[in-house]
């Protein structure tokens, strides 16, 4: 299972998002890798993931950044795949999810430009794991030392405090900013499993 390249392109475009890179050098890694040693055979769908993980964290930081961006912005609603808006909807399907507050989705745009900012060249990634974009902000609040005005709202801070370049800038391949791009693809990891168990594969 899991020894034809078509095959594991097409499963790992479910498990992570599509993107270039996976195509282009993950995929052909894999088949490689796969052929060297082969897959344990008890839960092979979660040792291809755990042998994909281990293969990116290999690769140089400006090969792990690029595969990580291939994932949605926390708070995007525009061009997610199905899985994606399950899982920044607290794992709810679409007939029963509920609509995010635009205060929420407000907050969480900027919060992404701040993060942005501090750690150049990543995109904040999380593992959901069904909990709301509104407890979501408050992690990436934490993350960064910011301020909840979400939780005062309408009546406290502006929802787009502090001003982004305002923000330090953690050095790129620093060792904070690789601990934080290692800490993303981890997270991308424990994102796919999920999506193994949510798929049935």
């Amino acid at each position: 299972m899991y020894k034809n390249q078509d095959d594991i392109a097409s499963i790992l475009a479910q498990l992570f998002e599509h993107s270039d890179i996976l195509i282009t050098k993950l995929v052909p890694e894999l088949v490689q890798s796969i052929h060297n040693t082969p897959l344990e055979t008890a839960d092979p769908t979660s040792a291809l993931i755990d042998r994909a993980i281990a293969i990116i964290h290999v690769w140089n930081a400006d090969d792990q950044a690029e595969f990580i961006i291939a994932h949605p912005r926390i708070g995007e609603i525009k061009q997610l795949s199905a899985l994606s808006a399950k899982e920044q909807s607290g794992g709810l399907s679409a007939a029963t999810r509920v609509e995010t507050p635009p205060e929420v989705l407000k907050r969480l745009e900027h919060l992404n430009a701040c993060y942005e900012h501090v750690y150049p060249g990543l995109r904040y990634i999380t593992f959901v794991n069904g909990r709301t974009r509104a407890e979501i902000a408050r992690e990436m609040e934490d993350k960064m030392g910011l301020g909840h005005p979400l939780e005062s709202y309408p009546d406290g801070p502006t929802l787009n405090e502090p001003v982004v370049e305002s923000l330090v800038c953690v050095m790129k391949n620093s060792e904070d900013w690789l601990n934080e791009l290692k800490r993303a693809v981890d997270d991308v990891g424990n994102i796919a499993k999920s999506r193994q168990k949510s798929l049935g594969l």
